[in-house]
């Protein structure tokens, strides 16, 4: 699928978050395209290395990059680019983020530990921000403040909830991305 020649603008956004939040389903929920995607097999080569605790069903991990695009209007495409999540990957991420405008930081409520060497790297390479607090079956739902004050964001970062897997609560978390990224340019 060719983008329109009318497109003149493109803008890099980073999907990043810790292992097995969901960055990976989030670009195949949203990206008008066939998302270009780098799992591989978990083996046992993992063990020590990647902590499944927390996602005991996951057989797969994203090795280099998630990729994916998203046309907003006439002129303006999004290309999202979603980071691997593992510690021994973090090299990637300085290239990555390079041209990228912001980030959206995926959160599991229920690991939220888990997500702040992701929001050091986020601050690291002076990307702006938004969370998505994204829910699984059956994880309990906890007020978007208290995910705020856990991960101790400053007061204008913002906090939305998302289920990855559905394609419009994708599009809000990354249109609250966007409207955040504007709202700086004023």
């Amino acid at each position: 699928m060719y983008l329109d020649s009318g497109v003149s603008t493109a803008v890099k956004i980073l999907v990043v978050g810790h292992f097995g939040v969901g960055k990976t389903t989030f670009i195949g929920s949203i990206s008008e395209i066939e998302p270009l995607r780098t799992e591989e097999e978990i083996t046992e080569a993992s063990i020590g290395f990647d902590d499944l605790s927390g996602t005991p069903d996951k057989t797969t991990t994203t090795v280099a990059m998630d990729f994916g695009r998203l046309t907003l209007s006439d002129e303006i495409v999004l290309y999202l680019f979603g980071t691997p999540g593992q510690e021994r990957f973090k090299e990637m991420w300085e290239e990555l983020s390079r041209g990228a405008l912001g980030a959206l930081v995926l959160v599991d409520p229920e690991r939220l530990s888990e997500s702040f060497p992701v929001l050091d790297l986020v601050e690291r390479f002076g990307l702006t921000y938004a969370i998505g607090v994204n829910h699984f079956d059956g994880t309990p739902v906890y007020p978007l403040s208290e995910v705020r004050e856990a991960l101790n964001l400053p007061a204008n970062t913002p906090v939305v909830s998302c289920d990855v897997r559905d394609q419009r609560s994708s599009a809000q978390a990354l249109i609250t991305l966007v409207n955040h990224l504007l709202s700086l340019t004023d």
